[in-house]
């Protein structure tokens, strides 16, 4: 069984129970998360409706580093993940996610891409 992102197993709004009336669909298909982690670059690209494409970015270790006071941007090397406040458990598995707090040579920085999709990390320092 895939992933799929329906609304037929939920309840209704009066609490009543739903009975699914038909089988998956292509169009509301899911998949699982990239959860992008530090280590060599891996990647991979994926076909979505309408034929776009993702890049799920699985692996990286270098980050487009924005700062913000020299008005100019650096790719640097990651050294860690400090926190993820997406989910405790990103913090302790090192997952980059929009919003983590990662730390470079420069400072700590806040990742502002998606890198599960987007296939790149950016990241503004943060001013301390």
């Amino acid at each position: 069984m895939g992933i799929v992102h329906w609304d037929l197993h939920k309840r209704k709004k009066t609490g009543g129970r739903k009975r699914i009336w038909r089988k998956k669909r292509k169009y509301e298909m899911g998949r699982f998360p990239a959860e992008t982690m530090l280590g060599e670059r891996k990647s991979k690209n994926i076909r979505t409706k309408g034929g776009d494409i993702k890049v799920r970015l699985f692996r990286d270790k270098y980050v487009n580093l924005v700062i913000p006071n020299q008005n100019k941007v650096e790719k640097t090397e990651i050294l860690r993940v400090v926190e993820n406040p997406a989910n405790r458990e990103y913090s302790r598995r090192g997952v980059i996610t929009k919003g983590a707090i990662i730390e470079t040579k420069y400072g700590k920085a806040v990742v502002t891409s998606r890198p599960g999709q987007d296939g790149v990390i950016n990241a503004v320092l943060i001013e301390t």
